[in-house]
């Protein structure tokens, strides 16, 4: 029986969280190593696994993968979510990447200070509102079908979710003005892999409170 793909990263969100969520809604188990100490995290640059010298780091198939991007494509084609050719590819990659940028600015903005941090959020919440969902909402109309590319699951319909609960995590009302996210949000809600790590007890990460940054400060010395 082959290795479970095993995840080293902080016990929190951060570039890893995307991870995560691709793995579970493609019903692998995984198993994990949180960083605590600075020395955990200079051993692994010791044994050579980080090839830029950063995190996540993802052991699977042999390999020691690294670079978040890079990490998720693989998975989605491995798992069969990246559509059926060039054309689909390209387009999920469009929309993964668009919902990655934003999720990432509410996770940079856990390490501003505090009233900082809020206007920041703010921000965020309102580009979700104005840039991000009003093309996601055209698209699904256009589309006219349950997923966003070739009427078939894919790691774009994966990401999407997660970055409209982490924006309704911030604004409960955030998808007011969007009917066809709403019931996006539903129905991908319901397929039995993401239904199970949405509950409690999932390998899901909370958001970031101040020991996630504390630890993540101490490890990565900045």
């Amino acid at each position: 029986m082959a290795a479970k793909p095993k995840l080293y990263y902080f016990r929190g969100r951060g570039r890893m969280e995307s991870i995560r969520w691709l793995l579970a809604a493609a019903g692998v188990e995984f198993e994990e190593e949180f960083f605590e100490t600075r020395e955990q995290y200079e051993k692994l640059k010791k044994d050579g696994l980080l090839l830029f010298g950063q995190v996540p780091l993802v052991e699977i198939d042999g390999m020691a993968l690294t670079q978040t991007r890079a990490i998720l494509s693989y998975l989605a084609a491995k798992y069969n979510l990246h559509g059926k050719d060039l054309k689909e590819r390209v387009r999920i990659d469009m929309y993964a990447d668009g919902t990655l940028d934003l999720m990432m600015m509410v996770a940079l903005a856990a390490f501003k200070p505090p009233g900082e941090k809020e206007e920041n959020l703010a921000l965020v919440v309102e580009k979700a509102k104005t840039r991000y969902f009003p093309v996601f909402e055209k698209i699904l109309k256009d589309q006219g079908e349950d997923f966003l590319v070739g009427n078939k699951f894919s790691w774009a319909d994966i990401q999407l979710l997660e970055a409209i609960l982490m924006m309704e995590e911030l604004d409960a009302s955030v998808l007011s003005d969007f009917p066809l996210l709403q019931a996006f949000k539903t129905r991908i809600s319901n397929i039995p892999t993401i239904k199970k790590f949405l509950q409690p007890g999932s390998q899901r990460k909370p958001p970031p409170d101040s020991h996630y940054v504390k630890v993540v400060r101490n490890v990565l010395q900045f």
